[in-house]
């Protein structure tokens, strides 16, 4: 049995049965059986059914957004967001997969030539916990639509919300096996990467797991799209304006309490505003205190398990013992659940965790350049490569240096890195290789076949 853990109070939630290998093959069978008629489904349908799921997400937002909650700990307004924006996905790729997958003419000497997108079959997709519905409908929008079959293996601490996403799409109208929820150990996920009938692997998690998945497919000679970890740089120049970059960096980072992938991990300030922004940012954290998730008013909850509120003590400790300052927090709260204090640490440097490494928390690392060559320089002195921001009000500067200096999949000016149904997401380095979102999202899963005809039509 996996017992699911509320990581507010450390009480049970609810044990779950868990599933053999020989279930998942019975599983994965009938996923296929499925796609043989799902592929054949006319658009229309696709779209009303995507639609439905869309409308059931924007009626139900408030009891789903608290399962959420009581599962990982989320605060209420956040997971509120949370599905709200799964509403927002489900809308997109109804409105725009019928355009992204119409038949492309292209001119050759051939008397027709044309590309066709089809489907290609069961799709796993192997999910975390830290924004355990958006992560899925934005992997599960676009894969149902190109009329591929979906398999979910969700992290066992949010198993109540994947057997939920389950629900809303049958609910929806979506045929029995079209979207499957399995409840099962990750080290049963190669085995089913391994199953013939498994045709590609999506995964959103840690290096490690992205690695071992990425091998896996490999050998059986399957696409896999992964999206890793993230260190996000962002950068603040001295031109910067500071109450933007603070306000901005500061909700990046805190966000369901630093567990965030895209969250400003590394804030890189120019050494001439440096102490200034220092003074700012210890005053603004000092405003985020941790509580009750489930009241609106909360800013940071519990993490999401306790060894997970461990880990990030250990990097913490290990920061200020190679010499960085610790400023604000470095705390375990002396209370129940996994909680953290909201961290603030200066004087951070290369060889240091809380540079090196993803720290996955409320922890905010500050880091000094001499300028703007030094910032770049440090940015991309990393393992990963997912988000970045810049700060400038040389808004044609910071351009050049976004579009060609930085090494991340998605920059952000005066801003901080979201996910946007409308645009790519993903990243470089290790902080993996595909594209989910936009029409380069719902192309991942598809084959892109060519199409030449000669003779009288």
């Amino acid at each position: 049995m996996n017992k699911s853990i509320n990581p507010y109070n450390e009480k049970e939630i609810k044990s779950y049965p868990i599933q053999g290998k020989r279930k998942l093959k019975s599983i994965i069978k009938d996923a296929d059986v499925t796609f043989q008629d799902w592929r054949n489904s006319s658009m229309d349908d696709r779209v009303k059914k995507m639609k439905k799921v869309g409308r059931t997400l924007s009626k139900n937002k408030q009891a789903y957004a608290e399962l959420i909650t009581l599962e990982m700990g989320k605060p209420i307004s956040e997971a509120i967001s949370e599905i709200e924006k799964c509403a927002n996905v489900c809308e997109f790729y109804a409105e725009q997969a019928p355009k992204f997958l119409k038949n492309k003419a292209i001119k050759t000497e051939a008397q027709k030539s044309f590309v066709t997108y089809q489907p290609i079959g069961v799709i796993l997709a192997v999910m975390p916990w830290n924004f355990p519905f958006w992560q899925v409908l934005r992997f599960a929008a676009p894969t149902l639509m190109a009329g591929n079959t979906a398999i979910l293996k969700h992290a066992s601490n949010v198993s109540g919300c994947a057997l939920k996403i389950q629900e809303i799409f049958e609910d929806a109208g979506f045929p029995k096996g079209a979207f499957t929820t399995v409840l099962t150990p990750s080290k049963n996920v190669e085995s089913m990467i391994e199953n013939p009938l498994i045709k590609a692997v999506s995964l959103t998690g840690s290096g490690p797991a992205g690695s071992a998945v990425a091998e896996t497919a490999g050998k059986n000679l399957k696409k896999s799209l992964l999206e890793l970890g993230g260190n996000d740089a962002y950068l603040v120049l001295e031109d910067a304006d500071l109450k933007v970059a603070l306000d901005k960096s500061v909700a990046s980072r805190m966000v369901n309490a630093g567990q965030s992938c895209i969250g400003a991990k590394r804030i890189i300030v120019v050494e001439s505003v440096y102490d200034e922004f220092l003074k700012m940012m210890k005053a603004e954290l000092k405003k985020y205190k941790i509580g009750d998730p489930r009241k609106k008013a909360t800013k940071t909850g519990p993490m999401a398990r306790m060894d997970l509120r461990d880990e990030v003590h250990a990097q913490v400790k290990k920061s200020i013992d190679a010499g960085a300052e610790l400023v604000l927090g470095g705390k375990i709260p002396k209370r129940k659940g996994a909680f953290y204090s909201v961290t603030l640490l200066s004087k951070v440097k290369s060889g240091m965790p809380a540079f090196d490494d993803e720290i996955f928390g409320p922890v905010v690392s500050l880091i000094s350049a001499k300028d703007t060559e030094e910032a770049i320089a440090m940015a991309n002195d990393s393992i990963f490569g997912l988000g970045a921001a810049i700060f400038s009000k040389d808004i044609k500067k910071a351009q050049r240096i976004a579009a060609e200096r930085i090494e991340a999949g998605s920059v952000a000016i005066n801003d901080f890195v979201r996910s946007n149904p409308k645009l790519p997401f993903g990243g470089v380095k290790q902080s993996g290789f595909g594209r989910e979102l936009s029409k380069e999202g719902i192309l991942e899963f598809v084959n892109v076949k060519t199409v030449v005809i000669n003779g009288k039509l």
